[in-house]
């Protein structure tokens, strides 16, 4: 008789294998390019980063210094009012100040007005999120649910339009630019339109449908800081009125930082203006109706021109510098060690 001889199965046989495919992904055996990284390279690639970064810091800080601009802290030339708005109770009462101020040299080309904040914390978790952007879009939408509490409803239920603490907090202080000429007060013309991104103008914001925005926005309310609703923002321009309103949009674009500035107007160059501002005597008008107290803050007006890299702001030119200055030194720092090795090699070698 044969004897029979039993075949033990190996470990892993009728098992479905757990090595990867035989490709050449799998496998990591796809073209692969190292670069051979030699002194000439790493030092030609430091200088020319710190060449060109030096350059392109030297130009935006030439042309952020080139910028014509006028800054007016009106916070305490506006003390009066600034008593009376720190009671609420006097919130439908008007107040006005002036604040003379002189150009002494011509500011030519578009002259933009930006209102500024001082001490106006908008990045608050809670702030940023207190909107709804679904009734922002003109939807109708049960803004309970939103995050828009505690300024979403009054307490007999009545929905406000539009809600949330960004919208309650609206800057809404009015401000008129007059020249003084022969004795006159000429009217800057101020354009209060296209001043907010495109995007937002006509994608992100949208009235509610209706005949008219009164109906649009019936049954609902305005925020309890505001003195009008919203859609009398602009009673002179219907396509300027409701949500679609510029001041209002760029309200709602909060700010990282606790000091900032909007745009709140663009010179408009027509007759006496249409190369800007001449040089002169000026006058702000003010409608004071933001009260900054409270919060320690200060508010200011700032009259700008515009580059080609934007507006004043160095810090872009500032970064640029630091970065270039950090490669050419790293540079030379290289060059050295590699000098004092290479010496020292020489040496061993002669030895």
């Amino acid at each position: 008789m044969k004897n029979k001889t039993s075949v033990v199965p190996r470990e892993g046989e009728g098992q479905p294998s757990r090595c990867p495919d035989n490709s050449a992904f799998k496998q990591q055996r796809l073209p692969a390019w190292k670069p051979q990284l030699t002194i000439a390279s790493v030092l030609s690639s430091f200088f020319l980063t710190g060449a060109f970064c030096l350059t392109v810091g030297v130009c935006l800080v030439l042309s952020a210094n080139s910028v014509r601009e006028i800054q007016i802290d009106y916070s305490d030339k506006c003390s009066d009012c600034s008593k009376l708005r720190e009671n609420s109770s006097n919130w439908n009462k008007e107040c006005h100040c002036s604040i003379n101020f002189t150009l002494k040299e011509d500011i030519l080309g578009d002259v933009f007005m930006y209102y500024g904040l001082q001490n106006f914390y908008q990045n608050h978790r809670r702030y940023v999120k207190s909107r709804s952007d679904a009734q922002l879009l003109g939807r109708n939408v049960n803004i309970q649910s939103s995050y828009c509490a505690p300024f979403s409803a009054y307490r007999n239920g009545t929905p406000m339009a539009p809600c949330g603490a960004i919208a309650n907090s609206m800057f809404n202080d009015t401000i008129d630019l007059f020249y003084n000429y022969n004795s006159s007060m000429i009217q800057v013309p101020l354009l209060k339109t296209g001043n907010s991104w495109w995007t937002d103008k006509n994608v992100k914001f949208r009235n509610p449908e209706s005949y008219n925005l009164s109906s649009a926005f019936a049954g609902a309310a305005r925020p309890p800081y505001w003195q009008k609703p919203v859609y009398l923002l602009d009673e002179e321009d219907e396509r300027n009125n409701g949500y679609v309103n510029d001041d209002f949009i760029i309200w709602m674009r909060v700010s990282a930082f606790a000091t900032f500035r909007n745009l709140y107007r663009r010179v408009r160059r027509v007759r006496r203006f249409a190369e800007g501002l001449p040089a002169g005597n000026y006058t702000f008008q003010i409608s004071y109706n933001f009260p900054v107290t409270r919060f320690k803050g200060r508010k200011h007006v700032i009259l700008s021109t515009v580059v080609w890299s934007g507006g004043s702001n160095p810090f872009l030119g500032i970064a640029y510098l630091v970065s270039g200055t950090a490669a050419t030194l790293a540079g030379f720092v290289i060059t050295g060690i590699h000098l004092k090795l290479r010496k020292k090699k020489t040496y061993f070698q002669k030895q």
